[in-house]
């Protein structure tokens, strides 16, 4: 089993896209999750062994994890498991996969990274739709521009609609402020102040900052001290979002996030078949240095939950390879490189 890949919140949404496709590709596989039932229910679809235990369980963790080269980590919201599956993998000298977009889970593989280099297994979060596109269009920039001191990315989905990982993700962190990269220092700012017009798809679209993951990954991989990056949303979402500024402190109520998290579960788990095959999604990117040379990118994707399947699929195909050797905290671009993205089916990378 040494050589196994551990698949953790298998029968999550992407999870299961992602059990699916490492299937068909034949990898060698092993389903893990907290829930038995659902564990073993998707085993059996595939004819799988399987591990049940709680990544909130020491004992549990450490007698799974020792078994295994690898573990990819499908279930969220991940700043509540990468924690403890972190530092287990270390201990246990497993490579550490996961597929959050989640800044604090970066921030947290990055101050690891050392320990995870003595242990000689990688820390790398992010395999998914966060952060492999962006990364790589990150470095791509920075490659073309290497003096920029500036970053902003913009993002923006065409179809499609959010799973019940990625909506619980998002519930939780209600109310807190919008993080941006300012001078090197993560930075708060008022939700929907920072706001910007980009043509995207063929038209012009307002856009807004969050707190999405290259606030640290993009940092950590380029080194480039100011990173903003935005959603393309509806003015009256970028409305709402100015008024969490005022109500903070009651989003972030328990009674409040467990009513969210309710209404979030009783809608379906996430995009139909059909809504993936038919969806696409765009990343958008401005490198700019301190003499206003600027250089601009876009990535024109299939669907991100696709995608996600995909990257994540072959990264863990990439990582159990017997030769591979890579160590400590990396990103997905920093690891495999800025053109990673650009191998997989139906992505087009466009300079602008």
């Amino acid at each position: 089993m040494k050589n196994s890949i551990l698949i953790y919140g298998c029968y999550g949404y992407t999870g299961q896209l992602i059990v699916e496709l490492a299937v068909s590709q034949q990898l060698n596989i092993v389903l893990a999750g907290r829930d038995e039932q659902k564990v073993k229910a998707l085993a059996s679809k595939y004819n799988l062994s399987y591990e049940v235990f709680s990544a909130d369980n020491a004992q549990e963790v450490d007698s799974v994890l020792a078994k295994y080269k690898v573990l990819l980590n499908c279930a969220g919201p991940f700043i509540f498991t990468a924690t403890q599956l972190m530092n287990a993998c270390i201990k246990h000298r497993v490579h550490y996969l996961d597929i959050t977009g989640e800044y604090q889970v970066f921030e947290l593989a990055a101050s690891l990274g050392e320990k995870a280099k003595q242990s000689g297994i990688i820390l790398l979060p992010g395999v998914g739709f966060d952060v492999v596109p962006s990364d790589c269009l990150a470095n791509y920039l920075k490659s073309k521009l290497p003096t920029a001191n500036k970053l902003e990315m913009v993002l923006y989905s065409k179809g499609g609609r959010l799973s019940h990982g990625t909506a619980i993700t998002i519930a939780e962190n209600l109310g807190l402020k919008t993080l941006i990269r300012k001078d090197g220092k993560l930075t708060p700012v008022q939700n929907g102040a920072l706001n910007r017009s980009i043509e995207i798809d063929g038209k012009s679209r307002m856009c807004t900052a969050i707190s999405w993951g290259d606030i640290s990954t993009a940092f950590h991989s380029t080194a480039i001290p100011n990173i903003t990056i935005y959603n393309c949303l509806p003015e009256s979402v970028i409305k709402s979002m100015r008024f969490t500024n005022y109500i903070g402190w009651l989003l972030q109520n328990k009674w409040v996030k467990n009513y969210a998290i309710k209404k979030i579960k009783a809608k379906p788990a996430g995009p139909s078949e059909h809504e993936r095959k038919t969806a696409k999604s765009f990343i958008w990117g401005e490198a700019t240095d301190a003499q206003g040379k600027t250089v601009r990118a876009v990535l024109e994707m299939p669907e991100g939950y696709s995608l996600t399947a995909s990257t994540a699929t072959k990264i863990c195909e990439l990582v159990s390879e017997l030769d591979f050797h890579q160590s400590g905290f990396k990103t997905p671009a920093s690891a495999f490189g800025e053109d990673f993205i650009t191998t997989f089916l139906g992505v087009m990378r466009i300079d602008l």
